[in-house]
């Protein structure tokens, strides 16, 4: 769920001190009719929120709104909303850019998913905290909206010894390492990054996850069949780095249980059509101008 508080701030950052060209125009009750289209094949993204949007800016959603996660072909419908002027091209811009941003990231999540279950059917996809700073609501979101899982968001959430936290206590092994983790953080699951097979090998007996930073699909292989002929069961093998669309089913392919990527959140925005035009008032029908009906967006 987006809070409040996100979709006010993109519109406090859009609209700090009002539209000065709707305003000068004297556009701000004129009845107006907004269209939000999928104008190339998407995963379809935060179209609620840009309903939402809409709403908190006084204007009406008109018909159902595409739920995010829904293949949306050329042409498909995603919003529809009507309203006064000044909500209509005051919120414009903000929900266009949501939705193509974070479909950009959903489209390109599905195709990484599509491609990696094609070999491996079932495997995790799973994407970082490495989000464009401050969007990593949208982006976990967008990330869902694909088929995607969540690596790790914060650092609250995972115990994950990275060899840059090796590198503060040279004296003390990986294994060594682990066992501290283990008895200070006993309900935790233990995950480490390693960056060479022998490292690799060396943790498979104490670790629950072993993170391989950078390894070629040859080597991540290497890395399952070794630990494989342990016999004492082997732990989740993450294979990291550099893993994107075109190589995701030789990554699939190598054994290992979760890819994780950081490529969805530069992926390139997906394109929705907008069209807006004049409302005819029909009977008694009147806009009111940052009247929220908040139940038209659940």
């Amino acid at each position: 769920m987006i809070a409040d508080a996100d979709l006010d701030r993109l519109i406090a950052e859009d609209l700090p001190f009002g539209d000065l060209t709707t305003d000068a125009l004297d556009l701000g009750d004129v009845p107006a009719r907004i269209t939000f289209s999928a104008r190339t094949a998407q995963t379809a993204c935060c179209t609620e929120e840009a309903a939402r949007l809409l709403v908190r800016l006084g204007a009406t959603v008109s018909g159902p709104v595409l739920k995010s996660g829904t293949p949306a072909p050329p042409g498909t419908l995603l919003l529809a909303a009507e309203g006064p002027g000044g909500a209509i091209l005051g919120a414009w811009k903000i929900a266009q850019t949501l939705m193509e941003w974070s479909a950009g990231i959903a489209t390109a999540t599905r195709g990484l998913v599509d491609a990696a279950n094609a070999i491996h059917p079932g495997i995790t996809v799973a994407c970082t905290r490495k989000t464009v700073p401050l969007t990593r609501a949208f982006s976990a979101k967008a990330v869902r909206a694909g088929g995607g899982g969540l690596h790790r968001l914060g650092l609250s959430e995972t115990v994950l010894m990275f060899p840059e936290h090796r590198a503060l206590m040279p004296d003390l092994s990986a294994v060594d390492a682990l066992a501290v983790l283990r008895h200070r953080c006993p309900e935790r699951t233990l995950v480490i990054e390693v960056t060479s097979i022998d490292d690799a090998i060396a943790v498979a007996p104490v670790a629950d996850v072993i993170q391989l930073e950078k390894f070629s699909p040859a080597a991540v292989s290497a890395v399952v069949s070794a630990i494989g002929r342990r016999g004492d069961g082997r732990p989740v093998i993450a294979a990291a780095g550099g893993i994107n669309q075109g190589n995701a089913a030789d990554y699939a392919a190598s054994g290992a249980d979760v890819l994780v990527t950081s490529a969805p959140y530069t992926a390139r925005p997906a394109e929705v059509q907008v069209r807006i035009a004049p409302l005819a008032m029909a009977g008694n029908r009147s806009f009111k101008g940052n009247q929220r009906h908040e139940d038209q967006c659940a």
